[in-house]
Order: C-alpha cells, then sequence, then structure tokens
C-alpha cells in the first residue's frame, strides 16, 4: 500500500491510498463469499458458481460494495498511523480507479485535530478568591437551623401578625361574579410569604379566629390571567385558625438534638469548621478554573468548525437529558421559551468553541509533559465511577472501553493530572479592587423585587 497527504485549509487533509491488485483481488474474493448464495446461474445451484462465472454475468461491478469496505477501512486506518494524524471528522470517499487488474485509487478527505502552539502554563498567575467566615455568617447558619426546626402552634388571644400562618377559606369575585380558581377551603396561607397577591396577606393582618370579611385587592397588569389581569377583585375570608412559628431555645439542649455536639459552643464551632471547609473549597476551585484560562489564553488553537458543531450537538444532548431527567422533555422547553432547536444550539457556539479550545491545549499540555495514566490509577477511577453510579467496579468496567484508544478512563485521569500540576505551579494572585459606587448609583437592597403570584389569588 502506498499512501501521500496532503493538507487543505480549514484543516483538512486528502489522503491518496494506492492498493495494489494483489490486495484488492484479495477483497473482492472474500466480496464474493459473503455475497455468494445471492447470486443466481442457469446451470448451477443457487450459491455454487464460481466467482469468474458470476463476475461475467452479473459484471465485477456486483461485488464492489463489500469488497470497498473491506479494502478502504484498513487501508485508511494504516494510513492515518503512518502519518499520524487525529480526524475528528466522518471521512469522505472519492474513488479514483478500480478493477481487478487496476487494483484500487482513492481518495479520503477528512477534518484532522488541529495543532496547539504552547504558550506559558507553568507557573501562571492567576486570581485566588477569599471567601472569609466570620461570625456573622455563623450565627446566620445558626439561625436558619434554628427556624428549620421550630413548630408551629395556635394562637387564640391574639389577631393574625406578619408571620403567623393563617388557616383560611376564600373566595374570589369580580364584579360580583366568581372566577375560576379563586377560591379555596382549609388554605395554610404564611403571612410575609407573599404566595398571593400583593395586598392580600397584609389585609389579614389585625383580624382574628373565626372571623369573616372581605379583601380588596387590584390584580396586577401582568398577571398570568389576562382575564383578571389589572381588574379590582373581593374575597371573602373567614380564618379558620392562626398559628404562630415558636423557635427553640439556642442553648446546649438544641445543640444536642441538632448535632453530635453537648453544647453549642461546640456545635458553633462546627458550623464555622464546616464554612471555612466550603469556602476553601469554593475558593481552589475557582483558582483551579482561573488556572486553567489563564493557560488556555497563553496559547494558540484554530477549532475546526466541524469540532464546534460536534461540541455543540453533545451539549444540546447534555441539555436534553437533563430536562428529561427533571421531567421535561425540551421541545416543551423550547417552546415555553419561544425558540427552536436550531436557534438554541446558536446560542452554544462560543462555550463549546472554548470548551474544545480548553481541551485541546490541556492535552497538549499532557503530552508535552508526558503525563500518564497507571493500571492503579485507572482500577481507582473506575471504582470511583462505580460508587457514583451505585455500580460494583467489575459490572461498570465491563461496560467500560478501557483498552487502546477509546480509554476515556485513562484520558479523565491524564485530564485530572495535568490541572493538578498546573493549579500546584501556579502563582494564586489576590482579586483586583472592586470599584467604589457612589450614593447616586449604589442600588437600594429593597429595589426589583416585585412579589409574584404564584396562586390563583
Amino acid at each position: 500500500m502506498a499512501s501521500v497527504l496532503e493538507k487543505k485549509e480549514e484543516h483538512k487533509v486528502v489522503l491518496t491510498i494506492d492498493l495494489s491488485a494483489e490486495v484488492f483481488n484479495e477483497a473482492l474474493q472474500r466480496s464474493f463469499k459473503k455475497n455468494a448464495n445471492q447470486f443466481m446461474i442457469p446451470g448451477f445451484r443457487k450459491g455454487k458458481a464460481p466467482m469468474a462465472l458470476v463476475t461475467k454475468y452479473y459484471g465485477e461491478g456486483v461485488l464492489y460494495e463489500d469488497a470497498l469496505d473491506m479494502a478502504v477501512n484498513p487501508a485508511y486506518a494504516e494510513a492515518i498511523k503512518e502519518h499520524g494524524i487525529e480526524p475528528v471528522s466522518q471521512p469522505e470517499l472519492d474513488v479514483l480507479d478500480i478493477g481487478r487488474d487496476k487494483g484500487l485509487k482513492f481518495t479520503v478527505t477528512v477534518t484532522v485535530k488541529p495543532e496547539v502552539t504552547l504558550g506559558q502554563y507553568q507557573g501562571v498567575e492567576a486570581v485566588k478568591p477569599e471567601f472569609p467566615v466570620d461570625d456573622a455568617s455563623v450565627e446566620q447558619e445558626l439561625k436558619r437551623m434554628q427556624e428549620r426546626n421550630s413548630r408551629l402552634i395556635p394562637v387564640e388571644d391574639r389577631p393574625i401578625q406578619d408571620g403567623d400562618t393563617a388557616n383560611i377559606d376564600y373566595e374570589g369575585s369580580v364584579d360580583g361574579v366568581p372566577f375560576d380558581g379563586g377560591k379555596g377551603a382549609s388554605y395554610d396561607l404564611k403571612i410575609g410569604s407573599k404566595t398571593f397577591i400583593p395586598g392580600f396577606e397584609e389585609q389579614l393582618i389585625g383580624h382574628n379566629n373565626g372571623e369573616s370579611f372581605d379583601i380588596d385587592v387590584q390584580f396586577p397588569d401582568d398577571y398570568n390571567n389576562e382575564d383578571l389581569a389589572g381588574k379590582q377583585a373581593v374575597f371573602a375570608v373567614t380564618v379558620n385558625s392562626v398559628k404562630m412559628n415558636e423557635l427553640p431555645e439556642l442553648d446546649d439542649e438544641f445543640a444536642k438534638d441538632v448535632s453530635e455536639f453537648d453544647t453549642l459552643a461546640e456545635y458553633k464551632e462546627s458550623l464555622r469548621k464546616k464554612q471555612e471547609e466550603n469556602a476553601a473549597q469554593r475558593a481552589n476551585g475557582m483558582f483551579e478554573e482561573n488556572v486553567i484560562q489563564a493557560v488556555t489564553a497563553n496559547a494558540e488553537v484554530d477549532v475546526p468548525h466541524v469540532m464546534i458543531h460536534q461540541e455543540m450537538d453533545r451539549m444540546y444532548d447534555e441539555q436534553s437529558n437533563q430536562m428529561r431527567y427533571q421531567g421535561f422533555e425540551m421541545e416543551q422547553y423550547l417552546s415555553y421559551m419561544g425558540q427552536t432547536a436550531d436557534g438554541f444550539k446558536a446560542q452554544l457556539h462560543e462555550p463549546a468553541e472554548q470548551r474544545i479550545r480548553t481541551r485541546l491545549v490541556l492535552e497538549a499540555i499532557a503530552k508535552a509533559e508526558n503525563v500518564t495514566a497507571t493500571e492503579e490509577e485507572i482500577a481507582a477511577e473506575i471504582e470511583t465511577m462505580a460508587t457514583q453510579y451505585g455500580m460494583s467496579a467489575e459490572d461498570l468496567k465491563a461496560r467500560l472501553p478501557v483498552d487502546g484508544e477509546d480509554n476515556f478512563v485513562a484520558d479523565a485521569v491524564v485530564h485530572r493530572k495535568t490541572v493538578a500540576m498546573l493549579v500546584e505551579k501556579a502563582v494564586p494572585v489576590a482579586p483586583p479592587p472592586e470599584p467604589e459606587k457612589s450614593e447616586e448609583t449604589a442600588p437600594d437592597a429593597g429595589e426589583d423585587n416585585p412579589a409574584e403570584a404564584e396562586s390563583t389569588t
């Protein structure tokens, strides 16, 4: 076999491959053996006619389709290995010459993985943010745990207050006519939750258990029911019961109830340590991302369009699977968002290109630094993956292509080791100071937080 490689634009190459008549004849004979039972020749039982007679009767071309598969695939694989290229697209075959006496000459056009010109990747500077843990954050978490362990107790001796939970019956009407979805019975409504339309919950405050009264409200102009949007409505309401949140005392007994610690001081210290661990993990994760971004920015690589579009399709499928896991079909989501599949994919172009660019740069660094995965590391990775999927390592290993060039488990190990090396040698720098905000432009903490009606009321 002889092969010649010619480079084209857009990372395409053309392989011209010449197979001798002897090699192609062998493929013809294998094709004939595979299809012999399909040929009917007068005077011969089905499948018993010799190859020479079959090709004379039907023409030699009757064997070409399978013969091409049998001859082209191994020759193409050998040419790829010979020229050291990595195809990233489906090959396009063009037969130039074919025949028993001529042999087979063909070209394969394919897009190949681009070359990466690495810049500085050892000792790059990258921002490592800080997330300090202070007393206020610990107290906030303690308060959250206190509220989580609160209980509702009946209220009999006072009117409804903000924060109470009122059990109510209600029926709404517009111009005296009840509307669909405006009626409810024994509904628990927490005052201040902003579950109902603006003005409804506030008008419950001050009323007592057992009272019946009317509430006047106006539906927002952008209410999701166009028939009610902007309309004045009256709700007839009856308060069935009132309950308040009783918070447990923050003492040693509370610590014993919600944790393995005997004192509140010990429990608070454990909350601090947990927050410090989470803060460190968050800072390290962001530092790692910033290191990878810096290393990628220092490299030069021209990503082929075909790789970008393949990644866009892959990201689209990932999103589809995620939506399906949540109980939705991608088509439903796109319809709700007023988008098409093509429009959604178009938004993925830039992140897909960046993902491919990063992967190519990290692969090039791994190759330059001779980063490899040992058998022990691969086995450990499979154990970790098996635990995540709730499977045994043996069952998972049986399903994985863990040999040869398809060893994506080894690739995952090499990727992680490469990133760890880059992070270890990187230089962390503090984030730049945030620009000072003037009083005129500083946003009000209470702005842009309108209550939204999630109920029919």
